[in-house]
């Protein structure tokens, strides 16, 4: 992994996060605002996607358990996905609201994929 962006994806997804619990929090059904956050959050985990399958090739390997690493990776990409699918099939305010516990969830799920990547685990 590549710690800065690391630190980009859960900067983004705790902005992303916060964005949507506020908006639902005051009522807001999801929007493009919602949806678009959710959207980037996930594309930069396609992103991380990339840059863990290269990194190795680039001496950047692993010094945790690889399988630990990828289920959180290919967990996290579920995420979103279904969090915008629930948005799209209940048009609620909570459904705003599941977007934005969904991005903080991402947030926290990197931050261990990162943990995972550069700390020898015991």
């Amino acid at each position: 992994m590549i710690e800065w962006f690391t630190w980009l994806q859960v900067g983004v997804a705790v902005l992303a996060g916060l964005l949507c619990l506020a908006l639902g929090l005051l009522g807001r059904v999801p929007n493009d605002l919602t949806m678009g956050a959710t959207a980037l959050v996930e594309l930069l985990l396609v992103g991380q996607l990339v840059v863990s399958i290269a990194a190795p090739f680039a001496g950047n390997t692993a010094s945790g358990s690889l399988l630990e690493f990828y289920t959180y990776l290919v967990s996290a990409l579920i995420v979103p996905v279904a969090a915008a699918g629930w948005a799209l099939i209940e048009r609620s305010r909570w459904s705003t609201v599941i977007l934005g516990g969904a991005c903080l969830a991402i947030a926290v799920m990197v931050y261990r994929m990162f943990q995972i990547w550069t700390v020898q685990g015991l």
